[in-house]
């Protein structure tokens, strides 16, 4: 697979799934930084329409990204108590 293809791929992934990176990652089998780096430095050459879509979703997943890492704390912990 051309880097280019994959970068495509993860880029329509994110977009059309609202996925992380790090489940982006997961799905296509690279690390979250090599996805990191493909969705915010390489995509924005390649295909600047879907560059922005992407970006938007990012920000999404950031600005949410406390809220879902207190649910896997509370998970967590909820599972001790038993």
């Amino acid at each position: 697979m051309r880097v280019i293809d994959r970068i495509l791929e993860e880029a329509y992934y994110i977009a059309e799934t609202g996925a992380t990176v790090r489940a982006t990652a997961k799905i296509f089998g690279v690390g979250k930084s090599t996805v990191h780096k493909d969705v915010t430095k390489r995509l924005k050459n390649i295909d600047k329409d879907l560059y922005l879509a992407v970006k938007k979703v990012l920000k999404i997943n950031l600005s949410e990204r406390h809220i879902r890492g207190g649910e896997a704390t509370k998970r967590k912990y909820k599972g001790l108590k038993k």
